[in-house]
């Protein structure tokens, strides 16, 4: 973060000189445009932040910031962050990453971050498609989906992001979609509020390869029905008139009508900050469109980071057997001569 002596910087400050290559108009400018703009209202130093990349369209976002940044190797990008991280705490680190790279040659690596909860922002860009290499399925793809690598479609079971993350009780999850402007903006700098990992999926169209994949969660005649915008400490209500809402029967949700009977008491109501994630995974698995999807924070919990205790130890070790010296352990133990 930047000290107060630091000068206010503007969005466009937080830019570089680079040429933007992604297609025009696809989702991935709005994210870019989101998150400087987050970065101005937080007036973060340049210096102190750092991009980690993996490969994708998303995967070249470090090349159009002005900080620094790193276009690492596919899948990687949170073996790198969680490196830079644990010897740099001074720094604000991003994962930036996309349905392909963080949950398919990437999903070890996504899931030991998260489980770990290492103090860094990982932003997840789904289009539901591989971009970069022209249009394959991806780990996100809905079953039958008919692509350049499924032609009589695919016949994968797609992974939910967020049930994922929460699994693997991550600290900060949530959701946003690349057109719903201010509600991205408001999320990410949410997510770089918080201390520990925080796991943002953004749902980005990819106009070339999957457009109109959210058709239904932008278009102004239908999101009001088929999106829930999630409010700590409110009920689930949605729809166009607000007479809808989501409660449990059992331990399933189910979509009822306000005003039948049902108040707004019998919903379910949400909590983001209850260390139990039952309810929170129970919200990623409502899916179009049978429910209304849910965006904004469906986790927001507090728990040790990852690298604060690995250099707690250094200093524990440190403290026990002195400064280490690398001459002392390339000539200590088992040791020959070659000759």
């Amino acid at each position: 973060m930047a000290s107060a002596e630091l000068p206010v910087l503007k969005p466009a400050d937080y830019g570089t000189d680079q040429d933007v290559r992604w297609c025009p108009g696809c989702g991935d400018y709005s994210i870019l445009a989101q998150m400087k703009k987050v970065m101005s209202n937080l007036n973060m130093s340049r210096e102190d932040t750092v991009f980690v990349s993996g490969i994708g369209c998303s995967s070249r976002f470090p090349y159009y910031m002005n900080t620094y940044g790193m276009h690492s190797v596919h899948g990687r990008a949170p073996a790198f962050a969680t490196g830079l991280k644990s010897s740099r705490q001074d720094l604000t680190v991003f994962v930036i990453t996309g349905d392909g790279d963080a949950l398919s040659i990437g999903g070890n690596h996504l899931m030991h971050v998260l489980r770990r909860n290492v103090n860094l922002n990982i932003i997840l860009f789904n289009n539901r498609i591989y971009g970069l290499t022209k249009g394959q399925y991806s780990p996100t793809s809905e079953k039958g989906k008919i692509t350049k690598s499924t032609p009589m479609g695919a016949i994968d079971n797609p992974i939910h992001p967020l049930s994922v993350a929460i699994s693997c009780e991550a600290t900060f999850v949530a959701r946003s979609i690349d057109v719903y402007i201010k509600h991205l903006a408001d999320t990410l700098e949410r997510a770089v509020a918080h201390k520990g990992v925080s796991f943002v999926e953004v749902y980005q169209n990819c106009n070339v390869f999957n457009d109109g994949a959210y058709k239904w969660a932008t278009d102004k005649d239908t999101k009001a029905d088929t999106v829930l915008e999630l409010e700590h400490g409110k009920p689930l209500i949605f729809g166009k008139d607000r007479d809808k809402g989501i409660r449990l029967n059992g331990m399933t949700p189910e979509v009822v009508e306000l005003g039948k009977g049902i108040s707004e008491d019998d919903l379910l109501f949400h909590d983001e900050k209850t260390n139990d994630p039952t309810l929170a995974y129970l919200l990623t698995r409502m899916s179009h469109p049978e429910f209304p999807e849910p965006i904004g924070v469906l986790r927001d919990v507090d728990a040790p980071c990852y690298d604060d205790a690995i250099n707690y130890q250094v200093q524990q070790a440190k403290q026990s057997r002195g400064e280490a010296s690398l001459d002392k352990l390339f000539n200590s133990g088992d040791t020959w001569v070659v000759e």
